[in-house]
């Protein structure tokens, strides 16, 4: 019978979720005292913070000051459906597909819209070939992609001078990536990922010419309260300067700005980007350093820096997902490590947040417990053959 040592370290915070995700390190609930409660997000006051909440956003990204940015409702889902709802339908569409979100939104267009869109479409762990975009039509796309661990390397796919928008879901990039927003028309993002934000708020940050098209084109189909951004055929400008299409969690609105705060704390976008890399370095070695261990992301350059998925490789393993879930439920069960399990739809494996508010000493904490666990899980499938 295999002896295995438990180990005699333990994460600062064993919380690694890909969303709603870890606090930054600072954060505690007597940071939200300011919050505004119990008055209307129209008041003075309350409309302040929300602006606050935009402009801050916007020097933090580096967002041009020509470009609108919104807080919309239901998270970075509902900033997307906003921005297909919107501005689809004036321009054949081109949808680009890799893992499960790009995959619902490519769903969305062609069974909801029913705009009949190409879709570029590659497996998990892959990326597909972005030469091959025609961007004379809209093209949508996911930065990178939560599920499976594979991001875009950068924006070359995309000229500057193009006929059609780009329309980019970026909730596991802001915050953890320089974005080059010359080059992305819509974007979207949800408080919850790399600030560690609470749920149910969106970000929607549109360009120029996306400003263009949605007074300029008028979609076929009913467009619901919450989806709309026009007033008699004039960008509402109200949405963009803190008028929420629907009443906001003030309470989210103060600790979306705690975040703010730490960022700029720890040296804004390019602090947060360092901190991003360095976590995801810890998961990246380990990986290099296991026989039993593999990225799903096939490319060195389209791993993402947030969120890590792992794959075993290993023939003594024939039960993939029976695997994973054991060595989770071993791993929730010490208390060190919490959510970490593939998301349903990807291949069974690991899938470890390193975004900017997970602490590095937590991550180098964490593989070593990943190491006991997968040893605990084989030696118990080894005396299981035995019997």
């Amino acid at each position: 019978m295999t002896i295995v040592t438990k180990p005699d370290i333990r994460p600062l915070d064993p919380r690694f979720s890909s969303g709603p995700c870890a606090k930054p390190p600072s954060w505690n609930l007597s940071s939200l005292s300011d919050a505004f409660l119990g008055r209307s997000h129209r008041a003075k006051l309350g409309k302040e913070k929300l602006v606050q909440a935009i402009e801050e956003t916007r020097e933090l990204l580096r967002i041009p000051s020509d470009f609108k940015i919104a807080i919309v409702p239901a998270s970075d889902t509902g900033a997307v459906e906003m921005a297909l709802w919107s501005l689809l339908g004036a321009r054949p569409v081109t949808m680009v597909v890799w893992e499960s979100f790009g995959k619902g939104w490519a769903t969305d267009v062609s069974s909801q819209l029913q705009l009949k869109p190409t879709i570029i479409e590659a497996n998990y762990g892959q990326l597909p070939v972005m030469e091959h975009i025609n961007f004379d039509d809209d093209v949508v796309f996911t930065w990178n992609g939560t599920t499976s661990g594979v991001k875009v390397p950068n924006s070359d796919f995309i000229p500057l001078n193009r006929e059609g928008l780009t329309i980019c879901d970026a909730t596991s990039a802001a915050f953890a990536v320089d974005l080059p927003w010359s080059k992305l028309d819509a974007t979207t993002f949800s408080w919850q990922k790399v600030l560690g934000g609470e749920a149910a708020h969106g970000m929607l940050v549109l360009s120029p010419k996306a400003v263009k098209r949605l007074e300029t084109y008028k979609p076929p189909w009913p467009l619901p309260k919450l989806f709309r951004l026009t007033k008699n055929n004039k960008l509402n400008e109200d949405i963009f300067l803190g008028a929420t299409i629907n009443t906001p969690s003030m309470l989210a609105v103060e600790d979306y700005l705690f975040s703010l705060k730490w960022v700029r704390s720890i040296g804004g976008l390019d602090g947060m980007i360092s901190r991003c890399n360095l976590n995801a370095g810890v998961i990246f070695d380990f990986i290099e350093e296991s026989s039993w261990l593999k990225n799903l992301a096939e490319s060195l350059d389209t791993r993402s820096n947030t969120s890590v998925c792992l794959v075993f490789d290993d023939s003594r393993i024939e039960n993939e997902k029976q695997f994973a879930k054991n060595l989770c439920a071993r791993l929730e069960k010490e208390g060190v490590a919490f959510d970490i399990g593939s998301y349903r739809d990807a291949p069974a494996g690991l899938r470890i947040w390193c975004g900017g508010t997970v602490e590095l000493d937590s991550l180098r904490s964490l593989v070593i417990w990943i190491k006991w666990a997968f040893e605990m899980e084989i030696s118990s499938l080894e005396n299981n053959s035995e019997k």
